[in-house]
């Protein structure tokens, strides 16, 4: 299982939308990918619902995980870059 940690890059967190940004690309992917806030249970990265659930704000440190190495690093770009700009 691939894993990376990155630091949230959207002046808003991941709130409606960056979280939709995200869970739109990550609905398109052919591999489920998971983020989470470390210690806590990872949701499902095509949910934006779920993404907004993780109180993650600007600054804070996310773990993107799943199975296909390539979208993992595609969603943690995303992450990474600010969204609601």
């Amino acid at each position: 299982m691939a894993s990376t940690t990155v630091t949230v890059g959207s002046r808003v967190g991941l709130h409606a939308r960056p979280a939709g940004l995200i869970a739109e690309a990550a609905g398109e992917l052919d591999s489920e990918v998971l983020i989470g806030v470390p210690g806590d249970e990872p949701v499902d990265a095509s949910s934006a619902l779920l993404i907004m659930t993780l109180g993650a704000s600007c600054g804070d440190t996310v773990e993107v995980s799943g199975e296909n190495e390539a979208d993992v690093a595609a969603i943690a770009a995303m992450v990474a870059k600010d969204l609601d700009a």
